[in-house]
């Protein structure tokens, strides 16, 4: 069986981070491992806290877990401070660790700031060149880039500077791209640009859309599959996720992790 390392923070609701990545490896019939950077106070309805973990309490989980396990892929989500995403970044050139997926996560949908700019310049310059693919949504990727999205042109325009920065591929996730009606999700592969389509899920329950989109990718990294099949896999996946949603939860509600599986008597 493939098994997927995810290294990010902790959601007590389920709907994100460790929680959203295991569920989402299983429903792709991958092994999920994992380790905890960040322990947060959350639920539907936002963010409340965030409490780092030590950087080598992270390391040690990771050094752990591929001491043990062959890993088929890595992703990356929540890392808080600049101490822990130096820490994982050295981690996974020493190991070796494959196929890393980079989620940057910078700020909750409800506005509390999840990694400190030091950390966001660490990610920068540590993190991004040894990602296989970093998939941030729109905001992230202004962030990250300083360039205004507001157009496929700009998006664009983003995904190649990302791309100089480091990473050999970027994916602009779509879900903020008002610009569209459909969801667009561009994937740069470091040649050539693949426009990504599916019609737009309209809605609240869209808590962890971008953990489960990131490991739907690794996901996809671990059976074996080329980048482009991968992440329109993941597309398809989140949409159907979304459309799925069980409405609990009194705000941004969680996905439906499992709305594809078969059921069995």
């Amino acid at each position: 069986m493939p098994i997927a390392l995810t290294i990010a923070g902790s959601d007590p609701s389920g709907g994100a981070g460790i929680q959203a990545d295991l569920k989402t490896f299983a429903a792709f019939g991958v092994y999920g491992a994992s380790a905890i950077t960040a322990i947060t106070v959350q639920s539907t309805r936002g963010v409340e806290s965030a409490t780092p973990l030590e950087a080598d309490l992270v390391t040690a989980q990771i050094e752990e877990v591929a001491g043990d396990l062959a890993i088929d892929a890595t992703k990356i989500g929540m890392l808080a401070t600049a101490a822990i995403v130096e820490a994982v970044a050295a981690t996974i050139k020493e190991l070796e660790l494959p196929l890393v997926v980079v989620d940057p996560v910078l700020v909750s949908t409800s506005g509390t700031r999840l990694l400190d700019d030091d950390g966001i310049r660490a990610l920068c310059t540590e993190l991004l060149p040894v990602a296989r693919v970093v998939t941030p949504n729109v905001p992230e990727v202004e962030a990250l880039t300083g360039i205004r999205v507001d157009s496929m042109a700009a998006a664009r325009d983003a995904a190649r500077r990302l791309h100089k920065m480091g990473a050999a591929a970027v994916i602009v996730t779509g879900g903020h791209g008002e610009w569209e009606q459909d969801v667009v999700d561009l994937l740069f592969d470091g040649h050539q640009f693949h426009e990504l389509r599916t019609p737009r899920v309209h809605g609240r329950e869209t808590h962890g859309t971008g953990c489960t989109f990131a490991s739907a990718v690794a996901a996809g990294l671990a059976l074996g599959q080329p980048l482009a099949e991968a992440a329109a896999s993941a597309q398809q996946y989140v949409a159907g996720a979304i459309a799925h949603a069980p409405g609990i939860g009194h705000g941004r509600g969680p996905l439906n992790h499992f709305w594809n599986w078969i059921r069995r008597p």
